[in-house]
């Protein structure tokens, strides 16, 4: 069967493919850092927020118990629409995406102005507070006015954010966060470019709310943890991993080298020198590797051994053919030459005697191809699920007159095989029989669990020791004078075998002796 030729991949560049697969996936996971990361911008802004809400209630309390009056505070804030639900919360949820916010540049810088002093007393107040909570939250605090001016926190104090794009939207009233370019203040990881989390600060601008009027802002900033700055600083724990998943990487390829590629490429190399003849390449792999190669190699070492051994009969069934032909023709031609060249020097008796011989020969060989024909189809033979008896056959077995068949018990016993084929094994059996002096052949058959087996022994004169290895090869005899082929019981094994069923030749103290074993019906 030819196999279409196309492009395959060798089974060397699969496992290369799957090697790197392993060994980069570890490397692909990095870039799905991106989730983590935004979800630690996300959870820093919410932390900003709390922090920031706290300081709102704060300086709201001390606006009101200062007695500032709403002329010197900032934007009007329409009245928020009533909760149909009653509830009393309005949170403020985190909404920065590293995924879609873009990156603002750093922070532009506070510029001279000047503060109301009654809000700058409330920030000298807060300030201390504000330095305390920074030293344990790490996050940047500034207080401003409602004119942007920053009254406590950092080192901005008296100089207006006013400008800056998340302050103006807080004195307008609105909650804003923002990302900006972070200012840098330590030398940047080797892998600082794979994570935006990395170069960023989040930036909050929270508006107080006393009454209706925006009395300040409170601006929040924070850098958010970062995952790659943590694999930085445990760089020699990941040079660690990197080496094991190498090491492992390299384990698996030699595994596969071992178990597969090896065995598969060597089962290669037994195939061609089998197709070229080669007899030694019929032997067990040198290493298998896994069981199922074992199996495979096994199986198909087998068929290279059935197919070499069905040669080798092929080629010895071929030479005794031609040997079993060539004699009765050579005869048949040396008659015909003889009674051509000098049949009118011969007498009656003597053209008699040669067409006689030629009569015979031509019979022989018509019998060589009968017999020929038959062994043909009984290695060919296939199953065809019918079953029979001793009894059932016998009644369609044709005999000389001089030789009989007796069953001696089992005859109903039922085997797995056709009526017909059963009498062709009775017949060549009785023939053979016949041939060693006998003239009667005795059979029987008993049950064993799954077989039948039948014995069949005769009164003949027996087959001599030895001869007894050789009785089922094809064309063997000791009786070609009296027009034995030697293929009788060549086609009784290949019969029985065909219906996966055993012969054998038995010791026996008189005539011959066979034990068949057949499937039970």
């Amino acid at each position: 069967m030819k196999i279409t030729r196309k492009w395959r991949p060798p089974l060397g560049l699969v496992v290369l493919a799957i090697l790197i697969a392993v060994m980069l996936l570890p490397l692909v996971g990095l870039f799905f850092f991106r989730l983590y990361e935004n979800q630690l911008v996300r959870q820093t802004e919410a932390e900003l927020i709390a922090q920031g809400a706290v300081v709102a209630v704060t300086y709201a309390r001390e606006v009101r118990e200062a007695g500032i009056p709403p002329a010197e505070m900032g934007a009007t804030i329409a009245a928020a629409p009533a909760n149909q639900t009653g509830e009393r919360y309005r949170p403020i949820e985190p909404r920065l995406d590293l995924a879609t916010d873009a990156i603002l540049p750093r922070r532009p810088d506070s510029v001279p102005a000047t503060s109301n002093p009654a809000y700058a007393a409330i920030g000298a107040r807060l300030s201390g507070t504000l330095a305390e909570a920074q030293d344990t939250t790490l996050a940047g605090f500034r207080l401003l006015d409602p004119a942007g001016t920053v009254i406590a926190g950092g080192g901005d104090i008296g100089r207006s954010f006013a400008r800056v794009e998340e302050v103006r939207a807080a004195l307008a009233g609105k909650y804003m966060s923002v990302l900006r370019t972070r200012v840098l203040d330590e030398p940047a990881p080797p892998l600082y470019s794979i994570s935006r989390g990395t170069k960023i600060r989040i930036f909050v601008a929270m508006p107080v709310i006393v009454g209706n009027k925006v009395a300040g802002v409170v601006y929040l900033s924070r850098t958010p943890n970062n995952i790659v700055k943590h694999l930085y600083g445990e760089r020699g724990k990941v040079a660690l991993a990197v080496v094991s998943i190498l090491g492992a990487t390299l384990l698996i390829g030699l595994i596969f080298l071992r178990t597969i590629s090896r065995p598969i490429y060597e089962l290669m190399d037994r195939t061609t020198r089998i197709a070229a003849g080669d007899r030694d390449a019929i032997r067990p792999l040198s290493s298998h590797g896994t069981r199922e190669m074992a199996e495979l190699s096994g199986a198909f070492l087998d068929m290279a051994q059935k197919l070499q051994a069905r040669s080798d009969t092929i080629r010895t069934f071929a030479t005794h053919v031609s040997h079993e032909l060539k004699s009765p023709l050579t005869a048949i031609q040396g008659a015909a030459e003889l009674l051509r060249d000098g049949e009118d020097e011969m007498d009656r008796a003597q053209r008699q005697r040669f067409y006689d011989n030629i009569i015979a020969d031509t019979g022989r060989l018509n019998q060589l191809v009968r017999r020929l024909i038959e062994l043909a189809r009984a290695e060919s033979m296939t199953l065809t699920g019918e079953t029979t008896s001793l009894a059932e056959a016998l009644k369609i077995v044709v005999v000389d007159n001089r030789h009989s068949i007796q069953l001696e018990s089992g005859s109903e016993v039922r085997f797995r095989m056709s009526a017909e084929n059963a009498a062709i094994i009775m017949a060549n059996l009785a023939d053979n029989s016949a041939q060693h002096g006998a003239t009667h052949l005795f059979m029987s058959a008993i049950e064993e669990r799954e077989t039948v087996v039948i014995a069949a022994w005769d009164d003949g004169t027996g087959i001599s020791p030895g001869n007894r290895p050789r009785v089922f090869e094809p064309f063997f005899t000791t009786r070609r004078e009296t027009g034995g082929t030697g293929m009788g019981l060549g086609i009784v094994a290949a019969l029985i075998k065909a219906h996966e069923g055993t012969i054998q030749l038995m010791d026996s103290g008189t005539g011959t002796r066979f034990k068949i074993r057949l499937p039970l019906a």
